[in-house]
């Protein structure tokens, strides 16, 4: 005997209800994907490729952390580079008043008048040392010494360090320009050379940043290159697509319209059996 003749039961019911329910289920979850834009919005949604847009999360957090470093890397070098630089059209200025004073055409007179503008100037040197500085930090007195975090794993690092740059030890190796004699044109000859030494001391400084500058935009380059690729890949684990879900939608509607009336034809089954008593 057909099911139908059992009105104990509603088979057919239940089973176009749990259907229903089904779909009813899978309408929400769409809904819920096209709400948020994600594809995967827990665990049990996908379990690997949750364990693998985590990872890509985690890295790109990184990626873009370390991006923030690198601009503040930059800013620190570019402050020391400027230091440096404006130290160099001083020591400039004080080569030319040397090599003034070692010229035998002027008298003891004028060169003290000399002497007394190159003491001017080193006041200068030491002031821009002093003032050159980063979140209260001097900068230029020997002792600033960074480790950049400039990518997403720790072994991603780059050490900066910059060369004490004051009268009293400039360049490399150290010169002690602070008590120049310029009192005789043999002395004002050895003060020069102590200043060309100086000199380029202080050149291969600004060297040294230029090329911790010049990594620095390779570095941002790269991370620019990493942050795209892992968003990309990011978005197709976890991001959902939408004209998919909304074609997945439009069919789960019909389904739950269909599953509706099979619903309610299901129920209206068991009257059948009154026909039998009449």
């Amino acid at each position: 005997m057909s099911d139908l003749m059992r009105v104990g039961s509603n088979v057919q019911a239940m089973m176009a209800l749990r259907q229903l329910d089904s779909i009813n289920s899978r309408i929400g979850q769409v809904q819920y994907r096209l709400s948020t834009g994600k594809r995967i919005n827990s665990a049990q949604d996908d379990t690997g490729s949750y364990a693998v847009g985590n990872a890509l999360e985690a890295r790109l957090v990184g990626l873009k952390q370390a991006m923030k470093n690198v601009g503040n890397a930059q800013n620190i070098l570019n402050i020391a580079q400027g230091g440096y630089q404006a130290q160099m059209a001083i020591m400039q200025d004080i080569k030319a008043k040397v090599s003034q004073a070692s010229d035998s055409s002027i008298g003891d007179d004028q060169r003290i008048a000399v002497a007394n503008q190159v003491d001017a100037l080193l006041a200068e040197l030491d002031d821009i040392q002093n003032q050159t500085k980063w979140n209260g930090i001097s900068l230029l007195d020997g002792n600033a010494n960074y480790t950049f975090q400039v990518g997403a794993d720790p072994n991603d690092t780059l050490s900066v360090s910059f060369i004490e740059s004051n009268s009293g030890a400039i360049g490399v190796p150290p010169q002690d320009i602070s008590n120049l004699d310029l009192t005789s044109t043999a002395s004002a000859s050895i003060a020069m050379a102590i200043i060309d030494d100086a000199i380029d001391g202080l050149a291969g400084s600004i060297q040294d940043v230029g090329n911790y500058l010049v990594r620095l935009g390779h570095k941002e380059e790269n991370l620019n290159v990493a942050i795209t690729q892992s968003t990309g890949a990011h978005s197709r684990i976890m991001d959902a697509d939408f004209a998919e879900e909304q074609m997945e939608l439009m069919k789960l509607q019909i389904l739950q319209q269909t599953g509706l009336s099979a619903l309610t034809q299901a129920n209206a089954a068991p009257q059948a059996v009154l026909s039998l008593f009449q």
